[in-house]
C-alpha cells in the first residue's frame, strides 16, 4: 500500500510504535511474573565445604532467584510433551541411561500409582537442564545450592546442629517406594522448601567436585576428601551432610537417573529472559 500523504505516513509510524510499546509492556509483565514465581536469593559469601591446599577463602554469591519448589512430575510432564525428544521412548542413551522416568507408566502418562505433584525423579543432568533452559532458567551450581542449604545455619550454633541432625535422619532412609508431594517437608526463613527431606537434587557443575580449586582446567583430582583423610581436607569436620552431597555428586555422570534425584531451577539476577 502506498502512503499518498505525510499524515498517512505519521499516522502509520503511530500505530507501530502503539504497537511496539503494547508488545513491551506485555514482555515486562510476562518476565515479572516469571520472577514473581522464584524467591530472591540475597547476596552473600559461603566458605565452600572442600578445602583447598592453602585454605579456602569465603565465595561471593550473587543474588539470585530460585523456584521455591522441586519440579513435579506434572511439571515435567508438560515439558515432555512440548519437547519430544525428552520422552521415555525418544530420548537418547547418551543423555540418559534405562532408568530415565522408569517410575512413569507410559511416555506421556504418570500413573494412578505416582502423584503428578510429587517431585519428578530418574530424571538425567541433561533433561534436567534441558527443563530449566526451556523456561530460560538453569540448574543452581553448587555454590548457589549449598549457599541456600547453609542459610538456616547461620542463625546459632543450635539451630546448626538441630538441621544437620535432621538432614542425617533423612538421609540414613531408604526412598519411598512413592515420594511425598512437593512442599511438604520443612521451609527455610526465605521460603524455599523441601531442600531436604525429600529429593537429592542436581547441581549445574555437579562433576567438579573432585577436582581441585587450582586445577580446574585439568584432571587433577582432590582425592583426599573421599579417602580416609577426607575430613582434613574440608573445612567443617563436622558436616557429614556436606560430605555425603559431594560424595553422591561425585558418583554421578550426566546421563544417571536415580529414583531419589530430583532438581529445581535458578534465574540469575540481571541475566537476560
Amino acid at each position: 500500500m502506498l502512503l499518498d500523504t505525510k499524515q498517512e505516513r505519521i499516522d502509520l509510524m503511530r500505530v507501530l510504535l502503539w504497537s511496539l510499546l503494547m508488545f513491551l509492556t506485555w514482555t515486562d509483565s510476562l518476565k515479572a511474573e516469571l520472577v514473581k514465581e522464584m524467591i530472591r536469593v540475597p547476596e552473600g559469601q559461603w566458605v565452600p565445604f572442600v578445602k583447598e591446599n592453602n585454605g579456602q577463602k569465603p565465595i561471593y554469591i550473587k543474588s539470585f532467584f530460585v523456584d521455591p519448589y522441586p519440579v513435579t512430575n506434572q511439571e515435567f510432564l508438560e515439558f515432555v510433551k512440548k519437547h519430544s525428544k525428552w520422552q521415555k521412548n525418544e530420548v537418547s542413551k547418551l543423555f540418559a541411561d534405562e532408568n530415565y522416568l522408569k517410575h512413569w507408566e507410559r511416555p506421556l502418562k504418570i500413573g494412578k500409582d505416582v502423584s503428578k505433584n510429587s517431585p519428578v525423579s530418574n530424571v538425567s543432568w541433561f533433561a534436567a537442564q534441558a527443563f530449566c533452559k526451556s523456561k530460560e532458567k538453569t540448574l543452581p551450581n553448587t555454590d548457589q545450592w549449598e549457599y541456600m542449604a547453609q542459610i538456616e545455619e547461620k542463625k546459632s550454633q543450635k539451630a546448626k546442629e538441630a538441621l544437620r541432625a535432621r538432614i542425617l535422619e533423612w538421609y540414613s532412609k531408604p526412598t519411598q517406594s512413592h515420594l511425598p508431594n512437593v512442599g511438604s517437608t520443612s521451609k527455610n526463613s526465605l521460603g524455599i522448601h523441601d531442600l531436604f527431606g525429600l529429593v537429592w537434587e542436581w547441581t549445574f557443575d555437579f562433576n567438579t567436585v573432585l577436582v581441585t580449586g587450582e586445577s580446574r582446567e585439568d584432571s587433577s583430582l582432590n582425592r583426599g576428601l573421599f579417602c580416609g583423610s577426607g575430613s582434613l581436607s574440608s573445612q567443617d569436620k563436622e558436616n557429614y551432610p556436606a560430605f555425603m552431597r559431594y560424595a553422591l555428586r561425585s558418583s554421578l555422570q550426566g546421563r544417571s537417573c536415580v529414583k531419589n534425584l530430583g532438581f529445581r531451577c535458578v534465574k540469575t539476577i540481571g541475566e537476560k529472559l
